[in-house]
């Protein structure tokens, strides 16, 4: 057994075969993978093996097309039959409001080349009778994919990579984890069996990885451990039964017709599909309970738990509804096993926070459906640096430290139980909440704020009316217009016409400081580095000259340094942050670092009334000229004082209307909101949520991290030149200039449906030509029509270009714009007074 390889991949489900198949095929020839047991024997042996196209992401949905496609070229590669059955997926609705989830979705698909059709019930009971269609509003139907066996397509990828080279290595458990500085020391130790159960030997050896990769399934907390770091990677229970022929489905067959397709009735949370003349129900119950939060039993292998067939009782029955015939059938087989999950039901693929060259590819509640594109995708981002997608979403750094076991469990059985529940765009899940509060909550809730969850905070998204029933928000849902459209209007309008007060605690902040910070920093980002007292807007770029972070970096001295960053990225931005400085401190000298994410609030205050509400509460020698121009200038920081409160101003508005940023002491938060409160009773000030400010931002074209800037587009593709300096040597300069210019942000004003704005998923044409999609959408106050932002094909990004939106399965108007529409001379925010 070979002792030093250029990449160790530890487990050998389907996730971890496709993963070292595609790194050989990507040009590593020396790859070992590990399994300590089995090929198969984790959860992809009980696997339905489904291949379910739907899915709202965008990185996600491209990962599921690799998949399907990949999945169809690996017998003529290995001779192997991988066991996909071609026969299609037929999604049905039982009410207007699925159907427009369906809309919205396939417009998302549609921005991937993912084919679809709608049908109506009447087709659906033409061409597959038995199925009960008179409650149904239609179905989405994706011709292309189905089921496949899931030993047979891992055992398929399994003989493709030794082909390749890979060398496979059954019954090798990995123990331990060392890092030397340039290597992984991986511990293994030879498994056998005895009494049945799979326990370790006295053969142990050490293997030498340049990279290793974990796969590791539902032992991904055991992988945590030894690693030392946190995973949101559990296991939750899921049931299917195998039923026994049902005639109907036989002489159905025995007349030539074709195989169904998979059925999904998502509105009785269950699917079905034919199995040897009869039928598999599959089904995600509430109630399914988490399991093996603390690592796996060493005496639990190829094993399942107790049928609780009470527990879904509903969905069988409904099962008998939607397909009559089978309700004379038995129950042949029954399956109850653990399928890792995480709390957005997203997998952890990606570096792993605070290592070197270790890789998780781990809580695949898909697996099937992902192992393909996971492989593919991954390999990218370890051979060639950089994927062609963004994998941000996916990144195991977007839990933080704050990430715990009770946490992951609770949000995983959630997750679980929501696989069908409407994914509404405005969807705020409940569970382990409220978890990370600013002070001001109390305060804020108490005032009507409907909060959303981000990064583990609770961040206002919209104030609901005061006398508002628990149930508010939540019946405000709504992939249309819902109830909570009318408050965030009004927010939008009172900053636009008046002033607003925003919670923005959030943010992530570091600060940065030291001999070499100055040079670092330089170095680092983009953009000129500001004088000292001043800010500026700034990225990180990849390796790959595409967006890594976006900061605003304040000079708070010759070498010290405030970064502000999005909320939602804190443990992904500081991981890329601090490796940095750890490669570099020795070139430009001692750099401190330090994350003061929870040291500091932040409101922004924002309106033309704005300067009013703090000259009230500002206390200066010369409090009337103390927020002027001439001594607070536009893109400046001072440090001032708002009644007792010490706060660090910022002179800048995402929202592009005059105001501050007032970063200040978190044990102060209280005090400054009741004072701000109490000051702008005398302005109408109100308070306003994340989703007015996010359709402002768009009205200035405020590029946002995570929708418009990311990991697949540079700085220049955002049409941002103004905060790239190439007079300058910067990390992935050369990068991103020899990339190009391959398709170009916009911004467009939409004539869409009276009751309904984009969402930020939706296909962009030109003519009959599909030419980018919306990365961004909402309503504008200033216009009174639907925005969006998006990326085009460069040509196409002049403003007068005429496209077409994607809404509601229908195309809609919609024309490109000058950047920021909305008072595009900035001279609003510059106002003085």
């Amino acid at each position: 057994m070979k002792t030093q390889v250029k990449a160790l991949v530890v487990g050998g489900g389907a996730v971890g075969t496709s993963i070292a198949y595609h790194l050989a095929r990507a040009g590593w020839d020396d790859v070992m993978l590990l399994e300590r047991d089995e090929l198969t024997s984790g959860s992809t042996w009980h696997a339905a093996g489904l291949l379910p196209y739907f899915n709202m992401s965008y990185a996600t949905t491209h990962i599921h097309d690799y998949s399907i496609k990949f999945y169809k070229t690996l017998e003529e590669e290995t001779g192997l039959n991988a066991g996909f059955a071609v026969v299609g997926n037929l999604r049905m609705a039982q009410t207007q409001e699925r159907m427009d989830e369906y809309m919205l979705y396939a417009s998302t698909a549609e921005t991937c080349g993912v084919p679809y059709e709608f049908m109506t019930p009447d087709q659906i009971k033409a061409k597959w009778p038995l199925i009960r269609t008179e409650d149904l509003k239609g179905a989405l139907y994706h011709q292309t994919d189905g089921y496949i066996n899931p030993a047979d397509v891992t055992m398929a990828m399994a003989k493709g990579a030794r082909q390749r080279g890979v060398m496979i290595e059954r019954k090798w458990q990995a123990d331990a984890f060392h890092w030397n500085g340039d290597a992984w020391e991986v511990t293994v130790i030879k498994m056998v069996e005895k009494g049945g159960n799979l326990v370790p030997s006295d053969e142990q050896i050490v293997i030498t990885a340049e990279h290793v990769v974990t796969a590791s399934g539902n032992h991904a907390q055991r992988t945590a451990q030894m690693l030392g770091i946190k995973m949101p990677a559990i296991p939750v229970e899921h049931q299917f039964i195998v039923m026994e022929q049902d005639p109907e489905l036989v002489k159905f067959r025995a007349e030539g017709n074709a195989e169904h397709p998979v059925i999904r009735d998502a509105d009785a949370q269950s699917y079905v599909r034919e199995e040897r003349g009869g039928w598999i129900l599959g089904v995600y119950e509430k109630n399914a309970p988490a399991r093996f939060e603390y690592g796996v039993p060493d005496s639990f292998r190829a094993d399942l738990f107790q049928l609780d067939l009470e527990r879904i009782e509903e969905q069988y029955m409904a099962m008998i509804h939607r397909v009559p015939s089978c309700e004379e059938s038995g129950l042949k087989d029954d399956f109850n096993g653990p399928i890792c999950y995480t709390p957005d039901g997203n997998p952890l693929v990606g570096p792993a926070p605070g290592l070197r060259n270790m890789w998780l590819a781990e809580g695949f509640s898909f697996g099937i459906t992902a192992a393909g594109g996971t492989g593919y995708y991954l390999a990218q981002l370890m051979v060639d640096g950089e994927a062609e997608i963004d994998m941000a979403s996916l990144d195991p750094k977007r839990y933080g430290d704050w990430m715990t076991t009770e946490f992951a469990a609770r949000k995983n059985e959630e997750c679980y139980d929501h696989v069908y529940i409407l994914h509404h765009p405005d969807e705020e899940r409940p569970a382990c909440r409220p978890l990370r509060t600013s002070p001001a909550y109390d305060r804020q809730r108490a005032a009507g704020a409907q909060f959303g969850f981000v990064n583990g905070w609770e961040r206002p998204n919209y104030y609901g009316p005061l006398d508002a029933p628990e149930t508010f928000d939540h019946d405000s849902r709504s992939f249309r217009r819902g109830a909570w459209w009318e408050h965030a209007v009004e927010e939008a309008k009172a900053i636009r016409e008046g002033v607003g007060l925003i919670d923005a605690t959030a943010f992530t902040k570091h600060r940065i400081s030291g001999p070499g910070a100055t040079a670092f920093l330089d170095w680092f980002t983009t953009n000129k580095l500001p004088k000292v007292g001043r800010i500026n807007l700034t990225y990180a770029l990849t390796a790959a000259g595409t967006t890594r972070t976006e900061y605003t970096i304040v000079r708070t001295g010759e070498d010290d340094y405030y970064l502000v960053s999005a909320g939602a990225w804190t443990a992904y931005d500081q991981d890329y942050l601090f490796k940095a400085i750890e490669d570099k401190e020795a070139e430009f000298g001692r750099i401190n670092a330090q994350d003061v994410t929870t040291q500091w609030g932040v409101f922004a205050i924002a309106g033309p009334k704005s300067r009013d509400v703090l000259g009230a509460l500002i206390r200066d020698a010369d409090p009337d000229t103390a927020l002027s121009n001439k001594r607070f200038p536009w893109l400046s920081c001072r440090d001032i004082e708002l009644g007792m409160c010490p706060v660090r101003a910022i002179r800048v508005a995402y929202t592009g209307e005059l105001g501050w940023e007032l970063h200040h002491p978190i044990e102060m938060q209280n005090y400054l909101w009741d004072q701000l409160v109490a000051a702008g009773a005398a302005h109408d000030m109100k308070l306003v949520g994340a989703r007015a400010q996010n359709w402002l931002r768009q009205e200035k074209s405020y590029r946002a991290f995570g929708t418009e800037l990311g990991r697949d587009a540079t700085p220049i593709e955002a049409d941002l030149p103004r905060f790239v300096d190439l007079s300058k040597d910067f990390h992935g300069k050369a990068a991103m200039e020899a990339l190009g210019v391959r398709s170009k942000c916009v911004t467009v004003l939409i004539d869409g449906p009276d009751d309904a704005d984009p969402w930020g998923r939706e296909v962009l044409y030109h003519g009959e030509t599909r030419v980018g999609r919306l990365t961004s959408g909402g309503y504008s106050v200033a216009f009174g029509r639907s925005i969006g932002m998006g990326y085009v094909t460069p040509e196409l990004a002049v403003p007068g270009t005429r496209l077409k939106v994607k809404m509601f399965d229908q195309l809609w108007d919609a024309e490109i714009v000058v950047d920021s529409p909305y008072d595009p001379k900035n001279e609003t925010i510059r106002k003085d007074g």
